[in-house]
């Protein structure tokens, strides 16, 4: 096996090790592999599928020259974060990108985005727009600018910046910026968490304009209707960066988050609690009232999400 330090001449683009994170969803996880195979990009790419419980089975399908599948275990804990984790570390190539085995990739995807990581700074990270797809509808959701900064990501999650987008060299996953937060309560915004320490090394970089990743919003999402674990995320996240607060109107969307989330799951008390605390920050955040109308029952919580994700939104 090629080592991640192998040695690529100069006018060959360098090899992309592409990690896939699956846990017994091999209905998606071959539409993913095929995306990753069928990459219009003259480098070599590794697709690495770690299996994080489930069946461990590699679909069976042709690949192209330069292109090669394997799978691994996740040796570590259960979880995305620790299973990208796992990935990273047996990765092949000095070029990382990830994927979730429910979405897909553009076919043009790595060679835009290798292209801007090879001219980039040392430390950068380089993201794009998404396709949101959900039944019948398709929503594209791009940025109009190249660099994203610590404080926008404050201020915002920034969905556009998605985890399927993500390209990082090897040595600044676990260099200056760090590997996935595997602590994080259920792997639960541990993405967001990264974005922000890359975001405070160096701006993300994102290819403007154009969505290069197609991310699918279903039922069998890993993260839909469990409000406990996005409690718990949420309340981890905050703890982890207190730079939110000093931004009040980004602490204010965190809050709203976490009042929803105990309004959905039938915590009241605690919804209405967070619900103040975020009006007292931020008295025009939304979600506080979506909060205080899904604990008073006149709101469904999943009528209210399942119509925010038929517009490429979520809560």
């Amino acid at each position: 096996m090629r080592s991640a330090t192998a040695n690529t001449p100069a006018s060959q683009p360098p090899g992309v090790t592409a990690i896939i994170p699956s846990r017994g969803r091999q209905d998606f996880l071959e539409r993913a592999v095929r995306s990753v195979a069928s990459q219009r990009y003259a480098g070599e790419v590794e697709c690495l599928v770690v299996f994080d419980g489930g069946e461990c089975a590699l679909p069976s399908i042709e690949l192209p020259a330069r292109r090669t599948l394997r799978g691994i275990g996740n040796d570590r804990r259960q979880g995305a974060a620790p299973a990208r984790n796992a990935g990273a570390l047996a990765a092949s190539f000095r070029v990382l990108a990830f994927l979730d085995d429910d979405d897909e990739w553009l076919p043009d995807k790595l060679d835009k985005q290798v292209r801007m990581l090879t001219a980039a700074p040392a430390g950068s990270v380089v993201c794009s727009g998404i396709e949101v797809v959900h039944g019948d509808r398709i929503v594209s959701r791009v940025l109009d600018k190249q660099e994203v900064t610590f404080r926008d990501l404050l201020l915002s999650r920034i969905p556009e910046l998605h985890t399927s987008t993500f390209v990082v060299k090897r040595s600044d996953f676990f260099g200056g910026i760090g590997p996935f937060d595997e602590d994080t309560p259920g792997s639960f915004a541990e993405d967001y968490d990264w974005l922000l320490r890359a975001a405070r090394k160096k701006p993300v970089l994102t290819v403007a304009g154009e969505p290069l990743a197609r991310i699918h919003w279903h039922g069998s999402s890993f993260f839909v209707g469990r409000w406990k674990t996005m409690i718990a995320g949420l309340q981890y996240l905050i703890g982890k960066h207190p730079d939110f607060r000093l931004e009040p109107r980004g602490l204010a969307r965190i809050y709203g988050q976490v009042a929803f989330a105990y309004a959905a799951a039938g915590s009241g008390p605690l919804s209405r609690s967070w619900a103040r605390q975020t009006l007292r920050h931020d008295w025009r955040q939304p979600r506080a009232y979506l909060a205080l109308l899904v604990g008073a029952g006149l709101l469904s919580p999943e009528t209210l999400v399942g119509t925010l994700n038929r517009f490429g939104r979520g809560i």
